[in-house]
């Protein structure tokens, strides 16, 4: 593990070719979210081909920028490495009306989430193997 990285306090993903953009792209502060360039979509959850069209996706950078599209607190120390009370929220990007992604709400009060707040990406980076993984977070945005 390096120096710099947490201990890991979260279930992390088992890295592949296809996952590994999603899960990487935060070294370099980019969410990375598979779009479709034959009919234009972004696509989530991570998929190799598009669900309207079937063509191939490929990995491109978004803003990074959202809203809480629906959320909860929880209380309950599931895993003692997290400490209570967090937020598990879906954000919907601003790329597109459908595109949302399930994460933790960070840097701010529990109560003080609400549907429809601003938020922006964050990246927590976390040792996973010989690979580090960057856990896309999301704080509220200041504009």
């Amino acid at each position: 593990m390096s120096d710099d990285a947490p201990p890991s306090t979260r279930m992390l993903p088992a890295l592949d070719d296809h996952n590994r953009a999603f899960w990487t792209g935060g070294s370099d502060g980019a969410l990375n979210i598979p779009f479709c360039g034959r009919c234009g979509v972004w696509v989530t959850p991570l998929a190799t081909e598009c669900p309207d069209c079937d063509g191939a996706l490929e990995y491109r950078p978004v803003s990074g920028r959202g809203t809480v599209f629906t959320y909860t607190v929880n209380y309950q120390p599931f895993n003692p490495g997290v400490p209570v009370p967090y937020v598990i929220a879906i954000v919907e990007l601003e790329e597109q009306a459908d595109l949302r992604i399930a994460t933790n709400i960070v840097d701010c009060e529990p109560d003080s989430v609400r549907i429809g707040m601003p938020v922006e990406v964050r990246f927590e980076r976390q040792d996973a193997g010989d690979e580090s993984v960057y856990m896309p977070v999301f704080a509220p945005r200041n504009n």
